[in-house]
């Protein structure tokens, strides 16, 4: 069964702020993912719209599938490099600040009549 892909690397976000609104849009048709993520006020929604579109417009440019057959069979992310900055404290310490970035990937399939999952 042919899967559109669509991988956002390096995007500037913690991994577990990210899993909190995949969970929402997993196994959601692509319109309804796509008003979830529009109506959602986080910060990862922004991102994961842009990538939710790439994926649909894969999936009818290089598959020929039908973007009305659409829905989220997967998305996950994984945690990137974390970028350590420094944060100056009292008596001339400083305290490490992480700065967490995701690899974010959303796998879009078409809802047929074969059996899926």
């Amino acid at each position: 069964m042919p899967e559109a892909r669509a991988r956002l690397n390096h995007c500037r976000i913690s991994p577990r702020k990210v899993k909190i609104v995949l969970d929402l849009i997993r196994g959601q048709d692509y319109d309804r993912a796509l008003a979830i993520l529009k109506y959602t006020p986080k910060a990862a929604c922004e991102p994961l719209y842009k990538l939710v579109n790439s994926a649909a417009a894969n999936a009818e440019h290089n598959y020929d599938m039908d973007r009305d057959e659409l829905y989220v069979a997967e998305c996950y992310v994984s945690p990137g490099p974390t970028l350590k900055r420094i944060r100056p404290r009292s008596k001339g310490r400083a305290d490490r600040v992480l700065k967490r970035t995701s690899h974010i990937t959303v796998v879009l399939r078409e809802r047929g009549d074969e059996g899926e999952d």
